[in-house]
């Protein structure tokens, strides 16, 4: 006999003497398209180990169950596509990510000084459909940015997800 039970429906299922409640298992499909960058937007990430940190922040994205589907960005700035699963939340994984990366870039004296990325993200949601096209865009990176500055390449992003947005809160762009 169904019930309603936290939203779902369950069965019971009479096992024995004992009852054992039997729930819909959770299926999802969710695509996060994440751009961060550097704190002050230095350039500071550079091509002799960028391959190593795109390495690491893929291990943390894995360890926290998600899969890693696209990685890659500028001295200044990072873009992931991630399947994420719904048991942690996009700033805890964002959290993980930034910190952790941050943190060993500092152990590895990759930099002078300490390195740290800027407060906030972009955080994007995409259909399966579109996956190719994201996966296009961000490992083509470079090319991209010989054409469009970072500033004109996220405004764009934010408008065409119809993202309000106040200015005094975007990260800080080179040419502000």
């Amino acid at each position: 006999m169904p019930f309603i039970y936290n939203n779902l429906t369950a069965f019971w299922l009479e096992v024995g003497k004992n009852s054992v409640i039997i729930m819909p298992n959770t299926y999802t499909q969710i695509y996060i398209h994440f751009v961060f960058s550097v704190q002050n937007r230095q350039c500071l990430i550079s091509n002799s180990w960028e391959d190593e940190l795109y390495k690491y922040i893929t291990g943390i994205v894995t360890a926290n169950k998600h899969k890693l589907l696209a990685i890659n960005g500028m001295p200044d700035h990072i873009h992931l596509l991630v399947g994420v699963k719904p048991h942690q939340s996009i700033s805890d994984l964002m959290q993980d990510v930034k910190g952790s990366s941050s943190r060993w870039i500092n152990l590895k004296k990759f930099v002078r000084g300490k390195f740290s990325w800027q407060s906030g993200y972009g955080a994007f949601s995409y259909s399966h459909s579109q996956l190719d096209t994201v996966i296009k865009y961000i490992m083509h990176q470079k090319e991209h940015h010989k054409k469009k500055t970072f500033k004109e390449e996220y405004l764009k992003i934010l408008q065409a997800f119809e993202v309000k947005y106040d200015n005094k809160y975007l990260f800080i762009f080179l040419d502000d």
